[in-house]
C-alpha cells in the first residue's frame, strides 16, 4: 500500500525489476510517492478544531524503539506455523475495546522462515523464494506480544486484477448514537494497469466493517468511487491516516501525482460524523473553502507540480496542533523523515520542521511510509513506524528472500516540542 518524493527519476529497468519481484507493488508504490514540500495556502476551516491551543510543533528528539522492532522480528521468525505473517508493509494499528492491538498490513509474506545461515552462507534468517504473498493481512497483539495472524488475506480481491490494501482504522458506533461498536477499516482499491501505472491504477476507497470482539468481516462498502475520473493521477484515495475530534473523524488522503517519473502527490481531507464511516452520504469533503457532501475534494497540501506529499503520510494531534509526518523532499526522500504542523486539518500547513534519518537495516535499503501509533504513545512520547525495503535496481526478490529483515517495519520513539 498503500507514495513518494520529488526525487530522482526511476529508471525503466528498475520498474521492470520490481514488477518481476511481485513483492512490493504496495511497497514500491509507497516508496515512490514519498512526501515532499507542503504548500501553505489561505484555507479557512469553519470549525478550526484545535485552534485555541494550537502552537508550532516540531520533533524535539527521537530514538530507536528496539523493543517493538524486535517483537516483530521474533514473531516473523517463529517457524511454528506456515500460514502467518513473516514480513509486510503498510503498518497501521488500531486499539480494540478489549485492549488488544490490531496491526494491518498491505503486501504480506506468509510461510516459513529459516534460521541462519542462508543458502549463500550469510548470517541472516531467510525464506524460500517461492513463499506465498498476499495483498493484505492483520496480526493481533496483546500486552505487547504478537499472538496470531488472522486468516489472510483478510480482505479478498474485489475482482480479477484488483486488490485491496488496508490503511487507517478506528472503532466507532455501528451507526451514529448506537451502543454497538464495530471496527471500521479504510481500504484502497487498485487494479492492474499499463505503463506507467506499474504499481496499480487507483480506483476507489472502501470501508470494511468487522464485528467485535470476533473480528469477523461483515461488509465492505464503497464510499468514494474514482473510476469515472478520466485521469488516474487525479484520483483521490482516502485513509492514509485519520484523526478524531469533537465527534468528527478527519480522514486524510492523496492522489498519485504522476505514476512513475518524479511523482508529486496532493493531500486532501474529508470528515465523517462518528459512526458514519461506512455511510457514503455522511462523508463531507473540504472543497477549498468549506465542508460539503458530494463535492469534489480540493487539495489542502501541494500544488501538483513541485510541492506536495506522498499518500503514505501520517497525521497526529498534539494538544491543539496537527502534526504531519512524511518523507523529506528530493534526494533525502528515501532516508529522511520530515514533519509539518497546522491548526486545522484543512491547513494552512507549515514546515518542513526538523528532519531526521532513522536507521536502515542494510546498505541498499530505503525507508518509507512513516506512520504514527497514538495507541502506544505515553508520557509525551509518540511511537512512529517506518517500512523498509530493498531498493536497488536488480535483485530485490533475491535480497528479500535472503534477509527477511529487509521487509519488516521498524519503530521509533519521538518527542515533540515547540517549533522555531
Amino acid at each position: 500500500m498503500p507514495t513518494d518524493p520529488d526525487g530522482p527519476d526511476v529508471p525503466d529497468d528498475t520498474a521492470r525489476a520490481r514488477r518481476r519481484t511481485a513483492t512490493g507493488i504496495g511497497v514500491v508504490l509507497l516508496a515512490l510517492v514519498l512526501g515532499a514540500v507542503l504548500l501553505s495556502g489561505p484555507h479557512h476551516d469553519d470549525g478550526r478544531p484545535g485552534s485555541d491551543a494550537c502552537a508550532p510543533r516540531t520533533v524535539a528528539s527521537w530514538s530507536a524503539d528496539d523493543t517493538l522492532t524486535a517483537e516483530f522480528a521474533r514473531y516473523g521468525d517463529d517457524a511454528t506455523r506456515t500460514d502467518d505473517w513473516t514480513g509486510g508493509d503498510g503498518t497501521h494499528s488500531v486499539r480494540l475495546p478489549d485492549g488488544r492491538l490490531l496491526w494491518l498490513f498491505s503486501d504480506t509474506f506468509l510461510g516459513r522462515v529459516n534460521g541462519p545461515p542462508n543458502p549463500v552462507g550469510e548470517s541472516y534468517t531467510w525464506r524460500d523464494p517461492a513463499a506465498p504473498m498476499v495483498r493484505n493481512s492483520a496480526v493481533v497483539m496483546r500486552d505487547g506480544r504478537l499472538e496470531r495472524t488472522l486468516p489472510a488475506p483478510l480482505f479478498a480481491d474485489p475482482g480479477p486484477d484488483r486488490w485491496r490494501w488496508p490503511v487507517a482504522a478506528r472503532v466507532e458506533p455501528r451507526s451514529p448514537g448506537s451502543r454497538d461498536k464495530v471496527l471500521r477499516v479504510l481500504l484502497w482499491v487498485r487494479r492492474t494497469g499499463p505503463s506507467p501505472w506499474i504499481y496499480g491504477v487507483p480506483t476507489a476507497t472502501e470501508v470494511a466493517t468487522l464485528s467485535l470482539p470476533g473480528l469477523r468481516l461483515e461488509s465492505v462498502t464503497m464510499v468514494h468511487d474514482q473510476e469515472q475520473v478520466t485521469d488516474p493521477s487525479r484520483r483521490v484515495l482516502f485513509g492514509t491516516t485519520l484523526t478524531e475530534e469533537d465527534g468528527w473523524t478527519y480522514v486524510f488522503g492523496g492522489d498519485d501525482g504522476r505514476a512513475v517519473s518524479r511523482p508529486v502527490s496532493r493531500a486532501y481531507v474529508a470528515r465523517v460524523p462518528e459512526g458514519g464511516l461506512a455511510d457514503p452520504a455522511a462523508w463531507e469533503f473540504w472543497n477549498g473553502s468549506e465542508w460539503q457532501t458530494r463535492a469534489d475534494p480540493r487539495p489542502v497540501l501541494g500544488d501538483g507540480r513541485r510541492a506536495g506529499v506522498g499518500s503514505a503520510f501520517s497525521v497526529v494531534r498534539d494538544d491543539g496542533t496537527y502534526v504531519l509526518f512524511t518523507m523529506a523532499a528530493g534526494a533525502k526522500g528515501l532516508t529522511t523523515v520530515a514533519s509539518y504542523w497546522a491548526c486545522s486539518p484543512a491547513g494552512p500547513w507549515h514546515g518542513p520542521e526538523k528532519e531526521f534519518a532513522p536507521a536502515l537495516p542494510h546498505e541498499g535499503t530505503a525507508a518509507y511510509n512513516p506512520q504514527t501509533h497514538p495507541e502506544l504513545s505515553r508520557d509525551g512520547r509518540l511511537v512512529l513506524s517506518y517500512d523498509v525495503n530493498w531498493m536497488e535496481t536488480a535483485g530485490a526478490a533475491v535480497m528479500l528472500s535472503r534477509n527477511v529483515a529487509l521487509y519488516r517495519p521498524r519503530f521509533l520513539t519521538v518527542r515533540l516540542g515547540p517549533a522555531g
